[in-house]
């Protein structure tokens, strides 16, 4: 199968439904960037040898801003997103060591993130207790 893009608009129509499903499938690409699996898969199928697949992937980085980067479930694709524009990782994506080797340091990092956003949020809720209980 042969990815083909064009950097042209999806046409539009009067209730803008050509807008809303090119966000809609753009948004949902970019999450499976999260998955190390996944791209193993398009490496190993040749998609990062693919010039025009290469672009897409470059014009994707609107991803990053704000607007955009609120709506994103899993806020690890916007940094593979970014891992990608570089070939050599690209090129290493083919190890299927490479893919777990990812795989496990997101696990690592999202233990650790979930374990001290835990206490931050104890803390702070300790901290607004004790300025509620200061003021009465």
């Amino acid at each position: 199968m042969r990815f083909i893009y064009t950097d042209l608009p999806f046409p539009p129509t009067s209730d803008d439904t050509g807008n809303r499903l090119r966000f809609q499938l753009e948004l949902e690409f970019v999450q499976c960037l999260a998955n190390p699996n996944y791209l193993n898969f398009l490496a190993q199928r040749g998609y990062f040898k693919d010039k025009s697949f290469v672009n897409y992937l470059k014009y994707l980085l609107y991803w990053k801003e704000p607007e955009y980067a609120k709506y994103l479930k899993y806020p690890q694709c916007l940094h593979m997103l970014e891992l990608l524009q570089y070939e050599h990782f690209r090129k290493e994506l083919v190890n299927a060591q490479c893919a777990k080797f990812i795989d496990e340091q997101q696990i690592l990092h999202w233990q650790h993130y979930s374990r001290k956003r835990m206490r931050l949020q104890q803390a702070l809720a300790e901290q607004q207790q004790q300025n509620s209980t200061s003021v009465k």
